[in-house]
């Protein structure tokens, strides 16, 4: 192979990525993804006390507990959390409705690893998803529904 027609490495630098509002308690940025990387990556920072919602994704999600505790569950699997600490990854199956918490008493830092060149989501309780996947919130900071309200897609 022709080492002078190898693509160029893509970097992330997390101090130089936009950080989007996940509501008062979280915030998402972006390292790579999207163009000719064929996954997506970011970094999630959660307050005590913050939830994501029920969601889901069309392909494989790893997520890799950067700092603090987070704990994990499935739809449907009556409040059984997976709980992981620092270093510890979850690989989520496509399709399937998951949510996590903070579940410790310091900041969780996660990475999320999608197995997609763009992020998808898709919000159980009907919230809707902007570009990127990103949860839409309106001037007051709550998150916009669609038809239906917050019990759409239940």
């Amino acid at each position: 192979m022709d080492s002078s027609k190898a693509a160029a490495p893509v970097v992330g630098r997390l101090d130089e990525s936009e950080r989007v509002s996940f509501g008062p308690l979280s915030f998402y940025q972006k390292l790579v993804g999207g163009g000719d990387v064929p996954i997506w990556t970011g970094v999630q920072t959660c307050q005590p006390g913050y939830a994501a919602p029920l969601h889901s994704h069309p392909y494989m999600e790893l997520i890799l507990v950067l700092e603090g505790e987070g704990a994990f569950w499935f739809e449907g699997d009556d409040g059984n959390e997976i709980r992981l600490k620092q270093h510890e990854i979850i690989a989520l199956p496509p399709h399937r409705p998951h949510a996590f918490r903070n579940a410790g008493a310091a900041e969780l830092k996660i990475m999320g690893i999608h197995c997609s060149p763009q992020r998808h989501v898709d919000f159980r309780d009907g919230r809707q998803a902007g570009p990127n996947g990103y949860q839409v919130f309106d001037p007051t900071g709550q998150p916009v529904y669609g038809v239906g309200g917050p019990s759409a897609g239940t």
